[in-house]
């Protein structure tokens, strides 16, 4: 971490030196986002405490534009504050497994008032290349920020994307800390099965690498690779085909995941020292190994603001999916990425059903609705198949025009059951504003 520092401060000193120029300051935008949040998960068929927690959250965000010349110097600027307005849950006070809630972390075993976290990311750009140290928030499929909670998750690291070549988006990048959704501090990272917070073991190496190529205005293909040091390897395919029909149009979408173990992970006796990962571990030397295959298929077809999805998404072999997963919420580029589960465990196959409406057809610009359904079968765990499934409603408005124009309203809501999990129902309602600074 402390490369990172350095390296962002270098770029913002330099900045800093030339701010006087026209492109940093005119081109720099500022905005204060207020968000309200309010959390609720009931277990039903177990003894943990229910979840309820609300809180309101203001997060600063400062971009600065570049400093003129060939090479180019800016300053990107976070500070996110959280008030806890309430806790009666399982954060209010400890529950039976001393568990955090999840919006807010815990001190002395109770939810904390509040928290907060700061970032500034060191940025320089030469011709149509960026090279970004500091805070990061990443949307890759080998990597994406969670951001279903009152603050954002961010990361710390490197990166460098150029559009230099027509078509084609290239990045690379290195990861080195992770600052979760409900935490003020940087930590390791690490994957399910080895993200124990006491006894758990994590990595500052996480490299990634990939590209995007737009073949046509209808096709895009991706490919991407990214290594967790002592974890795994991993290699993504992706293909997204708009085929607009006479009547509506139709989204293709094809996604492969292929994980293998790496460094400590591959041997046996870096996995007896706990670098191991979740899943079917079966008896012999191979148990706890990252072994995994994962792809999907979605299919959406749209008209007139209606919207419907099939989807299937199959995993194979002996471990977990793995992904960078400290235990208290994630976000995977995955059809299955739902509000609560993400049925990526080993053997599993989901089939994914959604339907949504956008109601400006019926003259109520801003509304649209969504219903989601996923079913999972086949899980590989404790010798035994099981199964598990979840459906999702969700409501979103954000006001189209006069005095509060951009304030939205979310509801969304999830029940998942399964047989070797919890039952849970879940809501969520959020309030969202944003104020332009500059």
């Amino acid at each position: 971490m402390k490369h990172t520092t350095c390296l962002a401060l270098a770029v913002s000193l330099g900045a800093a030196q030339q701010a006087a120029a026209s492109g940093f300051i005119d081109d720099s935008k500022a905005t204060l986002d207020l968000r309200n949040f309010y959390y609720n998960q009931d277990t039903r068929n177990a003894k943990a405490a229910s979840d309820k927690e609300w809180g309101q959250a203001f997060m600063f965000n400062y971009q600065s534009g570049f400093t003129e010349g060939p090479v180019g110097l800016g300053l990107d600027l976070q500070a996110m504050y959280g008030l806890r307005l309430d806790a009666s849950g399982r954060a209010g006070k400890a529950g039976e497994d001393n568990t955090p809630g999840s919006v807010f972390p815990l001190s002395d075993g109770k939810a904390a008032n509040d928290f907060s976290k700061t970032g500034a990311t060191g940025k320089m750009r030469l011709s149509q290349t960026q090279f970004k140290a500091g805070t990061l928030v990443p949307k890759m499929p080998v990597l994406m920020s969670e951001d279903g909670r009152l603050l954002p998750q961010t990361f710390r690291g490197y990166q460098v994307d150029s559009k230099e070549l027509k078509d084609f988006n290239l990045i690379a990048g290195k990861m080195e800390q992770v600052l979760d959704r409900n935490s003020s501090n940087g930590q390791g990272m690490s994957i399910a099965g080895a993200n124990d917070p006491t006894k758990g073991k994590f990595s500052n190496q996480f490299y990634y690498g990939g590209v995007d190529y737009a073949v046509s205005k209808q096709l895009q293909v991706q490919y991407y690779y990214a290594s967790l040091e002592n974890f795994y390897q991993q290699h993504f395919l992706g293909l997204v085909h708009n085929w607009q029909l006479p009547l509506g149009q139709l989204k293709t979408d094809l996604r492969y995941f292929y994980s293998t173990a790496d460094g400590k992970n591959a041997s046996a006796a870096g996995r007896g020292e706990g670098y191991v990962s979740s899943g079917y571990y079966g008896a012999g030397v191979n148990s706890g190994k990252v072994d995994n295959r994962l792809w999907s298929a979605m299919f959406t077809y749209g008209l007139h603001g209606h919207s419907v999805g099939l989807g299937y998404q199959k995993t194979t072999g002996e471990s977990d999916f793995p992904h960078i997963n400290q235990g208290q919420g994630r976000s995977l580029y995955l059809i299955t990425n739902s509000q609560s589960l993400k049925f990526v465990n080993a053997g599993e196959q989901a089939t994914v059903g959604n339907y949504t409406y956008d109601f400006t057809g019926l003259g109520i610009p801003g509304l649209k609705s969504s219903v989601t359904y996923i079913h999972g079968t086949n899980i590989r765990a404790a010798r035994r198949d099981n199964s598990e499934w979840e459906r999702d409603l969700r409501v979103d408005y954000v006001v189209p025009t006069g005095t509060f124009k951009g304030l939205g309203l979310t509801w969304r809501s999830a029940v998942l059951r399964g047989n070797d999990t919890p039952d849970k129902d879940e809501t969520r309602l959020i309030v969202s504003y944003s104020i332009p600074l500059m």
